[in-house]
């Protein structure tokens, strides 16, 4: 009896494992093929025949991004949108520039799991716990320091200091997803009713107006 209790729960932590990832392999490679029609949970493969070692490259992360703008950072992400070679295979990657006082405002990757580690200058970064404890875990980081944000947490980045700051971000998934909660709450479209916003963070609602003017 107990080695069947055992046998399901490896058939269930095995089951959980492969609803929480990207699609497995199940070949070398199964380079994205964007022309193609079909749809699937990710891309189609290109014919093998197709594929050229161009497929599985891309120039770029040196440049540093454009952080000329309301939130003073700038992602470059490389997925498989700029990686074609990436498809099914479960990782993807992005530089981050911070301005001085920059941030990477709060967000989530609905599909993975980040580990970010710092290039240059320091960063205060932090996630936030699941309801109902909604705990702040949250750190300064100097160059050469890793943190790592859990799958769906709301998390953050912010530049406390006068120099810019620069930061390498690997993830878990081909096509992580980001979802900023403030653009995706008041900048909505449609919009979500001022009414519901304001009763949902107790506020007036020509404040809610007000934020939902920026976006």
């Amino acid at each position: 009896m107990a080695s069947r209790f055992f046998l399901l729960a490896v058939l269930v932590a095995s089951a959980s494992h492969a609803f929480a990832s990207d699609p497995s392999m199940l070949q070398d490679f199964c380079v994205a093929d964007k022309t193609s029609q079909v749809l699937v949970n990710g891309f189609a493969c290109k014919d093998p025949k197709a594929v050229s070692v161009e497929d599985f490259f891309f120039s770029g992360l040196h440049m540093a991004g454009n952080t000329s703008n309301k939130q003073g950072s700038a992602v470059t992400g490389v997925n498989v949108a700029q990686i074609a070679g990436l498809n099914t295979l479960g990782i993807s990657l992005a530089r981050v520039d911070y301005a001085p006082y920059g941030q990477n405002p709060p967000h989530i990757h609905p599909r993975a799991t980040e580990i970010l580690t710092v290039l240059e200058g320091s960063l205060y970064v932090g996630f936030v716990t699941s309801n109902p404890d909604n705990k702040l875990f949250a750190k300064v980081l100097s160059k050469g320091d890793v943190f790592v944000f859990p799958q769906g947490s709301i998390h953050f980045q912010f530049n406390y200091g006068t120099n810019s700051a620069v930061a390498l971000a690997a993830l878990s998934s081909m096509n992580p997803g980001v979802i900023t909660i403030g653009n995706a709450v008041f900048g909505s479209k449609p919009a979500i009713s001022g009414d519901i916003l304001a009763k949902a963070f107790q506020v007036d609602k020509m404040v809610v107006d007000r934020i939902q003017a920026q976006f």
